[in-house]
């Protein structure tokens, strides 16, 4: 899963599902599989965004952006979603926790918009 930018999200409240994970050696099909989950994922109702990042030693965090539960149950249950996540315990992962929370309040900044687009 390679996303490069932030997600562009609505105001909240929605969801956001966080998953740390620290991966096995080699990539073993992990690359090709992750990139389809994120484009499956970005075809379900109530889908909302994803970022996501992986340091050189293996441990990762995705966060995927939810409109409510039921989208979330509703992946869940997707076939291949659920194919890729035995496939995940069995050969990519060593540990992993997920985590599912409510987002209530969600604010940022930028550089470049702070300052007219100008470098500085």
């Amino acid at each position: 899963m390679h996303p490069t930018a932030f997600a562009t999200l609505p105001k909240p409240p929605y969801y956001a599902v966080i998953f740390s994970s620290q991966r096995t050696d080699g990539d073993n099909g992990y690359g090709e599989t992750a990139d389809r989950m994120v484009e499956l994922a970005q075809q379900q109702p109530g889908f909302l965004g994803v970022e996501s990042t992986r340091g050189e030693d293996g441990f990762g965090i995705t966060v995927a952006y939810w409109e409510s539960e039921d989208a979330i149950r509703a992946w869940r249950l997707h076939a291949e979603h659920a194919a890729a996540r035995e496939r995940g315990r069995a050969e990519w992962y060593r540990h992993f926790e997920l985590r599912i929370a409510r987002v209530e309040r969600a604010y940022g900044w930028d550089r470049e918009q702070a300052h007219g687009g100008e470098a500085g």
